[in-house]
């Protein structure tokens, strides 16, 4: 559903260009994660996953806060402050040296980074609602996704060439620069970017407040299916790299290939999608995605040991399905949320959809590990079912959700062409 806004959004190409910033800071560390702890402190293996499982865990109420002041004080100041928070954390990479000092550094990243997720997507939906005759919301999201992901490869790329040597002040080098990143799209966009305040029309505001969103079974069955489907965007890299290893037998820089090759057409074609999703209804497209993901699913267990060239062959047919099913995914199912909250809340209910992905991120691991263990067919064959059973569920849910929450048309004259939209915005 619209929100009216008083004014006009201004800075969408800065708002796209500070997003990818962001997530060249996020890549740069990414390639990193236990090994720059490992090589720049004392502390063991053991207890540093503890450490920074517990600045994880340390997160789980950030959501709720941040929907909260996304709806007080608008989304836009918040994703600032999270980008601020994760330049802070980086610094203090740098300067770590034992488990107190990982804990500090590593929650301070860990809560930044709940922080600009739970509210993000807010911070682009009200920037298409202030952007009349502009793309919708669909289209912003889709973009959004295809600058994160292009941010994404750049920073591990960056890094897998830089820390080659394995010294440490490069190791310190990366954390620098991962917080130079953080700290140039905060200013970029609390320079550059502006979002008119909302206009709630006096029916909504009191729809407000977690008691309101706790009551509302579509959005929460909504949250529900989307635990699914963010189950399933992790899965390709969480799996395969000991997939390709330990059932396929396959070479490590065919693992790199596929991952990379995956982050390049996400990239590429999330423009080009964004386009064409308005066109249709968010619930179909998302049901799309998750019969996508079923086929994946189905593929990736009946994959063996084979020759390299049938391995790879299968391995790139079952990723592009994975792909296609994640570039529609992806700005269907935030586009679909947003315009199902209620106006005056939609900052809790966006952050609130956020969980989907926490509660997805802690069982994935444990969710692949254990099957994986029973059968290497097993966690593909749960995660088709769980993907079929997802499709008839948002069919399903479609007649529970307000109706142009479904489908919203495209605003009239809308621009069709990425540098013409972002420009004039």
């Amino acid at each position: 559903m619209g929100t009216n806004r008083a004014g006009r959004s201004r800075g969408g190409a800065v708002l796209v260009a500070a997003l990818t910033v962001d997530s060249v800071g996020n890549g740069l560390f990414l390639p990193l994660s236990l090994v720059y702890f490992l090589r720049l402190t004392d502390v063991p293996l053991a207890l540093l996953g503890v450490l920074l499982s517990a600045a994880t865990v340390l997160t789980l109420p950030v959501p709720l806060w941040a929907g909260a002041l996304a709806d007080r004080v608008g989304a836009l100041p918040v994703v600032v402050a999270s980008q601020l928070l994760q330049a802070a954390g980086f610094l203090a990479y740098a300067w770590v040296r034992g488990p107190v000092g990982v804990f500090v550094a590593a929650a301070l990243v860990a809560v930044g980074v709940r922080f600009f997720w739970s509210a993000v997507f807010t911070a682009v939906a009200d920037y298409a609602d202030g952007s009349p005759g502009g793309w919708p919301r669909d289209t912003w999201y889709a973009i959004s996704n295809g600058a994160r992901t292009a941010g994404l490869a750049v920073g591990g790329l960056t890094t897998g060439v830089v820390v080659a040597d394995g010294r440490a002040a490069t190791y310190r080098a990366v954390a620098y620069g991962a917080a130079a990143c953080f700290a140039l799209a905060a200013v970029l966009i609390a320079a550059c970017v502006r979002i008119p305040a909302a206009d709630v029309r006096p029916a909504d505001k009191g729809r407000g407040g977690y008691a309101a969103l706790v009551r509302d079974r579509p959005f929460l069955a909504l949250v529900g299916l989307n635990t699914i489907f963010a189950l399933s965007s992790m899965m390709l890299g969480l799996a395969l790299p000991t997939v390709l290893l330990t059932d396929l037998r396959g070479p490590a820089w065919l693992t790199s290939g596929i991952l990379a090759g995956n982050a390049l057409l996400v990239a590429l074609l999330s423009a080009l999608v964004g386009t064409r999703l308005p066109r249709h209804r968010r619930t179909r497209a998302i049901a799309l995605a998750a019969a996508l993901w079923t086929a994946w699913g189905l593929a990736m267990a009946a994959l063996g040991p084979g020759p390299l060239g049938v391995v790879a062959a299968l391995l790139i047919a079952a990723t592009l399905l994975f792909t296609v099913a994640e570039l529609v995914h992806a700005p269907a199912s935030a586009a679909l949320a947003a315009a199902a909250a209620p106006a005056a809340a939609r900052g809790r209910y966006l952050a609130a959809f956020q969980y989907s992905f926490a509660i997805a991120s802690m069982v994935a691991p444990a969710f692949f590990g254990t099957l994986y263990e029973v059968d290497t067919a097993a966690p593909w064959l749960a995660l088709a079912l769980l993907n079929a059973v997802g499709v008839a569920g948002i069919l399903r849910l479609e007649r529970s959700l307000p109706p142009d929450s479904v489908r919203e048309p495209a605003p009239a004259g809308s621009r069709q062409t990425v540098g013409a939209g972002a420009a004039a915005d």
